[in-house]
């Protein structure tokens, strides 16, 4: 047993825990465990019921708004386990500063963050705040509903019922995502050669509707990844990534992802591979195992993500991760998904047909590139088995026709065919 970031343990009491009990009620929540060592040894506490008075009165007089929580006490072996459950009356302050979790420490969150939890305790999101700026046009938005939804008339009746204009606020900021002209970030893309010192071509796009960023995104990328085979007569359209896959993932980014922070996502175009960076993790109360599942029903931005559904840009029910997975059935490679703290990446690679590799097999073909040759040692900070098997699957590849070398000795480097 170790330091998580929903278990902490304490030797002995002092005020110190209270950061953290600070930090479990304004996110997921967890425990500390008073009379075990950093090194999960239980050293006991003596008088438990004491403990648990002290640590009560530290905890009732010490934190606003106060937190919901139980003492279990262990008799046993004088341990005390303070269960503190996620609040709603967020922030919950120590000393007039808020907490939070950073793996397995307890930090002071930054102002963005502050003004997070204020925002939840208050059951407000930053998308339905009133915006600074009120003159804002729609035509983007408009001629986008009545093409696929088919109203009539867009009028300010119509930004009423998609919860984007109230008469008390006016437009709020989920209406200045999707205005024709605003001063939000959008995507920064840039295509790539051989190494990522080779920019090919680099665009942004941003400050406007957001619609208008998805169309550029998915422009530039049909100008790197879609091409047709000519074959007699016939003509035959083909994605080396699946568009599915690709379209859900920048969807995902702009409806997901944290808009009060002044930062663009990131789409970067490799020979083999496209990256989609969205600032923000995961909103609190979704796991990473649960956002892997598809099981993500806690949208970050629910009227934007109301918008996007309406025009058929995004399934509903959070079922993004497994369309994009849905869309490499057929292939032999698959898509990765890296959640940190402050980001999320999709990891889309070119597809290449089933030609019977193991699951192995595949996951080192997916890693090599046609282009960008790479030694063994690179392949193994990637992979989790030992250099033995690692050169085992690469013999195999390369007697397999699949993969091959470049370089001889302490050069050799793999690459595998197009």
């Amino acid at each position: 047993m170790r330091e998580t970031k929903t278990l902490e343990f304490r030797e002995e009491i002092s005020n110190s825990f209270l950061k953290t009990a600070s930090a479990f009620a304004n996110y997921e929540g967890g425990s500390i465990l008073f009379g075990v060592d950093d090194a999960a040894r239980v050293v006991g506490l003596g008088n438990v019921r004491a403990a648990c008075l002290d640590i009560e009165n530290k905890v009732n007089d010490s934190i606003s708004s106060r937190p919901d929580y139980e003492l279990l006490p262990n008799t046993k072996d004088s341990t005390v386990e303070l269960v503190v459950r996620p609040g709603r009356s967020k922030p919950y302050l120590y000393r007039a500063k808020a907490y939070r979790r950073s793996d397995s420490s307890t930090v002071e969150v930054d102002p963005i963050e502050f003004r997070r939890l204020v925002l939840e305790g208050s059951n407000l999101s930053y998308e339905r705040l009133s915006s600074r700026s009120q003159q804002f046009t729609f035509e983007t938005l408009g001629s986008a509903l009545k093409s696929t939804v088919g109203i009539k008339n867009f009028d300010t009746d119509t930004l009423r019922t998609l919860e984007l204009y109230s008469d008390e606020d006016g437009y709020n900021n989920a209406a200045s995502l999707l205005a024709d002209k605003n001063d939000l970030p959008g995507f920064d893309m840039a295509q790539f050669g051989e190494s990522i010192s080779v920019i090919l071509r680099r665009e942004t796009s941003a400050g406007k509707s957001v619609l208008l960023e998805y169309e550029d995104a998915v422009r530039m990328y049909r100008d790197c990844y879609c091409y047709e085979r000519i074959s007699g007569f016939e003509r035959t359209k083909i994605e080396r990534i699946p568009s599915e896959a690709f379209r859900e993932a920048i969807a995902n980014a702009l409806v997901h992802r944290t808009w009060d922070v002044p930062a663009h996502a990131r789409i970067a175009m490799y020979p083999d591979r496209v990256e989609v960076s969205s600032p923000g993790g995961l909103p609190t109360g979704i796991s990473e195992e649960e956002y892997l599942a598809g099981m993500v029903s806690i949208r970050r931005n629910p009227v934007l993500a109301n918008v996007f559904y309406r025009l058929g840009l995004i399934e509903a029910f959070g079922t993004g991760v497994q369309r994009i997975r849905d869309a490499y059935a057929s292939s032999k490679t698959t898509p990765r998904f890296l959640v940190m703290e402050n980001t999320i990446t999709v990891i889309l690679p070119v597809t290449v047909a089933d030609l019977g590799l193991t699951d192995d097999q595949r996951l080192v073909y997916g890693l090599l590139s046609p282009t960008v040759p790479r030694s063994s040692g690179e392949l193994l900070g990637m992979v989790d088995f030992g250099r033995s098997k690692l050169s085992r699957i690469l013999k195999e590849l390369i007697e397999l026709g699949q993969v091959f070398t470049v370089g001889a000795g302490r050069g050799l480097k793999y690459k595998r065919g197009n």
